[in-house]
């Protein structure tokens, strides 16, 4: 595995639909010298209690990313900020992993309880500008923008091309936090700069306070908008030639929830990936509602399900959307 630790200094129409057969392939080619799935955005330091001082699970976005590529047989790059006192045991040896200068690890502590989650920010990496990104990162099959802190400069998004498939999960750009590290929800302040270069948007229902209407310049500029609504499944909004936004509901797999952190995340990767390999909106919906369900069911990574369990699962409950 590429583990590089950069010492420079910082810079402060859509497709038709396939068959319903979720055994449809692409061949993906994974071999050349541009990445499969470049995730952008902060690692974090989870900790599992919520003080500055307890000790912390790998997370952020990209980890999660990760770890769900490599189950779904995709091969990640991360690309990010941390300290050099930052522990990477939890990252396989497979995930390609360029670690950006910073004096601090983004530090974030989440509290459940029956009225849903609670997030705590201690501490924050440096950003990340499109200046960051070296050359031969900028023409992957896929790029994942995943944001936790506002970290990602809007300029990140302009960098690639129409071979690439650009998503975002925004939520990193829709929050700030109190003096006592809570985190609160704000309107994107930076979508006009972001939202025309984004192929897919993945969001959950938490990051906007279930109001659509902060959703309206999304579905006017993003092809696909997808809303995970927790325990409910999720919901796809795209835009037909005619410009009418369609809205699809797609139904969730029912699991026993043990640790539902990260699941977005697990969510958001595997349907950009699904997505990719087979350019149906629907069915890439109903795999990572299947895939995110799964990751649930265990504590941190450990629940992330491999390819063939996941399409085992669709095979024996097949989705047909309702007209």
């Amino acid at each position: 595995m590429l583990r590089s630790i950069l010492t420079c200094s910082v810079s402060l129409a859509l497709p038709e639909r396939p068959s319903d057969s979720f055994e449809t392939e692409l061949s993906i080619d994974v071999e050349n010298s541009s990445p499969d799935l470049l995730l952008i955005g902060h690692v974090t330091q989870d900790l599992l209690d919520p003080t500055p001082e307890s000790d912390y699970r790998l997370g952020g976005t990209v980890s999660f990313a990760a770890i769900t590529a490599l189950r779904l047989e995709r091969k990640p790059t991360i690309l990010t900020r941390a300290a050099p006192h930052t522990r990477w045991d939890e990252l396989p040896d497979d995930v390609d992993l360029t670690v950006l200068p910073s004096p601090e690890t983004t530090t974030f502590a989440n509290v459940y309880s029956d009225e849903g989650r609670t997030q705590y920010c201690f501490a924050q990496a440096l950003p990340i500008q499109a200046a960051d990104v070296p050359r031969q990162m900028q023409t992957p099959n896929i790029v994942l923008l995943g944001p936790l802190v506002n970290e990602i400069h809007p300029d990140v998004a302009s960098l690639f091309g129409a071979q690439t498939l650009t998503a975002a999960v925004p939520q990193g750009w829709m929050r700030r936090w109190d003096e006592t590290g809570r985190v609160y929800s704000i309107p994107w302040e930076t979508e006009a700069a972001i939202l025309p270069y984004l192929d897919i948007l993945v969001l959950s229902e938490e990051d906007v306070d279930s109001d659509l209407s902060r959703l309206e310049s999304a579905f006017k500029t993003v092809p696909i908008v997808v809303l995970t609504e927790y325990r409910d499944g999720s919901t796809i909004y795209r835009r037909t030639e005619s410009g009418e936004i369609q809205r699809i509901k797609i139904p969730p797999r029912p699991a026993l929830e043990v640790d539902p952190t990260g699941a977005g995340d697990v969510f958001a990767t595997a349907f950009i990936i699904r997505y990719q390999e087979t350019g149906d909106p629907i069915h890439s919906a109903r795999f990572a509602n299947v895939t995110a369900s799964f990751g649930v069911e265990a504590i941190g990574i450990s629940g992330i399900p491999s390819r063939q369990q996941v399409l085992d699962y669709l095979n024996k409950h097949p989705f047909r959307e309702r007209n």
